[in-house]
C-alpha cells in the first residue's frame, strides 16, 4: 500500500487535480525480490508486484491525502511518463538487494478550456537492502513521488511572477510613438502637423493631383507577465514618410496642406480604432498576438478603404463643399477619442 507522504510545503498557486497513467508499460510498477527460500540461500528471481488497487489509483490516492486541494488555484494535471522500482541483487555486495526508482511526470494546467504544459520531471533513487522482505520499496517510491510534486511546487513559485504559461489575466497597456528624431519619418503628433518642408520627393506632375502624402501606421507589442497578470504593451506608430510625399511647386497651399493633413489624421483614427479593438476581452492569453495581427490586418484595410473615399468624396480636395464635411467630421472623431482638444 503506498502511504500519504508529509511534504514540507503547501501549494499557494496551484493544486493537483488529476493524475494520468501515460506510461508506455503500463503492467505491474515494481520488480520485487522476495525473501530467501531458506536462510543463506541465494536470492530469489523478482517477481512483479503493483500497488494496491492498481498503480493509477494508488497514485491518485496518494496525491489526494499528501497535497492540500484549494479548487480555487490553478488545476494542474500530472502525467505519468514512468513509474518504476527495480530490484536486482547488489553488484559484489553477495546478499544484498539493490533497488532503483524511476519517476518521470509531465506537468500541465487547463486555462480557458485549454492544457497547457508547465513542466517535466525526471527523477531517480538508489537504496540498498539485506535480503528479505522488500519493505524499503514503499518508502523509496513514495518518497520519489513526493520529490516530483517538491519540484512542481518549487518550479511554479520560481515561475509565477513572470512565465507567461502560468498568466491568468491580461491587460492592455497603449502608447504612442510620437518621438519625431527620424529625418525621413515624421510622427503623428497634434503638436507637430504637416508642412510643406515634410515633402521631400520630387513631384510627379502626371495625374489629377497636386500632392500627395503616404501615410500609414504600425505597432510594437511587448509581453510582461507580472504576479500572474500578462501586461501587453502595445506602442503606436503613425507615420508619414518623407520621402515618399511630394507637393508641386504650384500647389503650396492652406488648401492643399489641409487636404493631406486630413489624410494623415484619417490614419491616426483607424489607429485609435485599432487600439480600442485590443483590449482583454477581445484578446486571450493562449494566441493574443495571433488576433492582433488579425485585428491589425482588418485596421489596414479600413485604412485603404477610407483614403480612397476620402480622395474620391473630395476629388483630391477640389470639391470645396466636400472637403468641409471632412474635415467637420475628421475633427469631431479626433476630438472624441481625445487627440485633440
Amino acid at each position: 500500500m503506498l502511504r500519504a507522504e508529509t511534504l514540507p510545503f503547501t501549494p499557494t498557486e496551484f493544486y493537483l487535480a488529476d493524475v494520468r497513467d501515460e506510461r508506455a508499460n503500463r503492467t505491474a510498477v515494481a520488480q520485487l525480490i522476495p525473501a530467501p527460500a531458506t536462510p543463506g540461500g541465494s536470492l530469489p528471481v523478482a517477481q512483479p508486484v503493483d500497488l494496491q488497487g492498481g498503480t493509477l489509483p494508488a497514485v491518485r490516492q496518494f496525491v489526494r491525502a499528501s497535497l492540500p486541494r484549494n479548487s480555487a488555484l490553478r488545476a494542474v494535471t500530472m502525467r505519468l511518463q514512468e513509474l518504476s522500482v527495480r530490484e536486482t541483487a547488489a553488484p559484489g555486495m553477495p546478499g544484498l538487494v539493490e533497488g532503483r526508482v524511476t519517476v518521470q511526470a509531465a506537468f500541465d494546467w487547463q486555462r480557458n478550456g485549454r492544457a497547457i504544459h508547465l513542466t517535466d520531471y525526471r527523477g531517480a533513487a538508489r537504496y540498498i537492502r539485506s535480503a528479505g522482505p522488500p519493505t524499503a520499496a514503499e518508502p523509496a517510491l513514495r518518497q520519489a513521488l513526493g520529490e516530483s510534486l517538491r519540484y512542481l511546487n518549487g518550479w511554479v513559485t520560481r515561475e509565477v511572477n513572470g512565465n507567461i504559461k502560468l498568466a491568468t489575466r491580461l491587460q492592455v497597456h497603449a502608447t504612442d510613438f510620437t518621438q519625431n528624431t527620424d529625418a525621413d519619418t515624421l510622427y503623428y503628433s497634434p503638436d507637430q502637423p504637416l508642412a510643406f518642408s515634410d515633402f521631400h520627393a520630387l513631384p510627379r506632375p502626371a495625374g489629377r493631383y497636386q500632392a500627395s502624402v503616404f501615410p500609414s501606421f504600425a505597432y510594437t507589442a511587448r509581453a510582461q507577465t507580472v504576479a500572474g497578470v500578462l501586461h501587453l504593451h502595445l506602442n503606436m506608430k503613425v507615420f508619414v514618410v518623407r520621402s515618399s510625399s511630394w507637393v508641386l511647386p504650384d500647389a503650396h497651399t492652406a488648401h492643399t496642406l489641409n487636404h493631406e493633413q486630413r489624410h494623415f489624421d484619417l490614419v491616426k483614427l483607424v489607429a485609435e480604432r485599432f487600439k480600442r479593438k485590443v483590449h482583454p476581452d477581445s484578446l486571450t492569453l493562449d494566441n493574443f498576438d495571433a488576433r492582433m495581427q488579425y485585428q491589425y490586418l482588418q485596421s489596414w484595410w479600413e485604412m485603404n478603404r477610407l483614403q480612397e473615399q476620402y480622395d474620391g468624396e473630395t476629388g483630391g480636395g477640389t470639391n470645396e463643399a466636400a472637403q468641409q464635411r471632412w474635415n467637420q467630421r475628421i475633427e469631431a472623431e479626433l476630438r472624441s477619442y481625445g487627440v485633440t482638444g
